[in-house]
């Protein structure tokens, strides 16, 4: 098996997950929006007021909010952990999903678009259990700004977060929300690596288009665009799992990603499940064509290694 798969990848992964980061990060925040809430609608507050205190801005108005309130740095919230979770989620994934097309690739290197898909989902889950710790510390980092001072948990960096999360909740809280979020490993992966390289192929096979930049530019766009319908609900689940407090002694807010889902529905309404698809869309773009474009650079520079 070639190892160069995968430190291509990698290096794509940290490099346009660093660079869009503050998308991300406004992502999370929208996603969170409404859910602190759901205490004081259960006691009687209307459904009205409810949304009204939810809504707090577009992208650019939440945004705005986190600088104005948290500093400009605020954006890089959680940036260190975002590195990590890329170098061990999205290298595994790109690597493995490299590999599994070689192996299944026919004679003339072709491979049907139903294998890609399976290719992605396998990697993407196998991608997401590995990096499950990071993606965790990532998502609580990003958070916390949003929280009252008392109960943020203000960690310093991603290993200050891991060590945090085991001594104070166990080593288990490392993979909280694994399960939705190899969900969304599996569906993203499959829809962003996939559709990439199909999309890829038929403008090269239709001579629509030449191989280089504005191929990869326009396949990258597009496989951003399909990757971020399928997955926003289940990544609003996972974020939302990912982050809550589990109080000892008391039971926690979700017991698993179908509870959350029909909880969040039940409180804020079935649009909820699409809460940030605006940053998310607007992340998922640039982050999937820095990545594929990265990575078409660096396999031209690694050729002939």
């Amino acid at each position: 098996m070639s190892f160069k798969g995968f430190v291509e990848g990698g290096i794509a992964a940290v490099v346009a997950g660093c660079a869009t980061h503050p998308l991300d990060l406004i992502k999370v925040r929208m996603q969170l929006q409404g859910e602190a809430h759901s205490k004081s609608l259960s006691e009687g507050q209307s459904k009205k007021s409810h949304v009204k205190m939810a809504v707090q801005g577009g992208v650019l108005g939440v945004g705005l909010q986190i600088v104005q309130k948290e500093g400009a740095l605020a954006l890089f919230s959680g940036v260190s952990a975002s590195a990590l979770r890329h170098a061990m989620y999205s290298t595994t994934r790109l690597g493995l999903y490299e590999v599994l097309k070689q192996q299944w690739a026919d004679e003339d290197g072709k491979l049907p678009i139903s294998k890609k898909i399976l290719a992605g989902m396998i990697a993407g889950a196998i991608g997401a259990a590995v990096g499950n710790p990071a993606d965790v510390a990532m998502v609580r980092m990003q958070a916390d700004g949003r929280l009252p001072f008392h109960q943020r948990r203000n960690y310093s960096s991603v290993a200050d977060a891991l060590f945090q999360m085991v001594s104070t909740e166990g080593f288990s809280s490392l993979w909280r929300g694994s399960f939705p979020t190899i969900q969304r490993a599996m569906v993203v992966t499959a829809a962003q690596l996939a559709s990439y390289d199909q999309i890829k192929e038929s403008l090269l096979a239709s001579e629509v288009m030449r191989d280089g930049f504005a191929t990869h530019f326009a396949a990258s766009f597009l496989a951003g665009l399909v990757a971020s319908i399928v997955s926003n609900p289940i990544d609003v689940v996972k974020t939302r799992i990912q982050n809550m407090m589990v109080v000892p002694g008391l039971p926690p807010p979700y017991v698993g990603s179908l509870d959350c889902a029909l909880k969040t529905i039940q409180s804020e309404g079935p649009l909820a499940l699409y809460k940030g698809f605006v940053p998310n869309v607007t992340r998922q773009g640039p982050f999937t064509i820095t990545l594929f474009i990265t990575l078409e650079q660096i396999r031209c520079l690694l050729r002939n290694f």
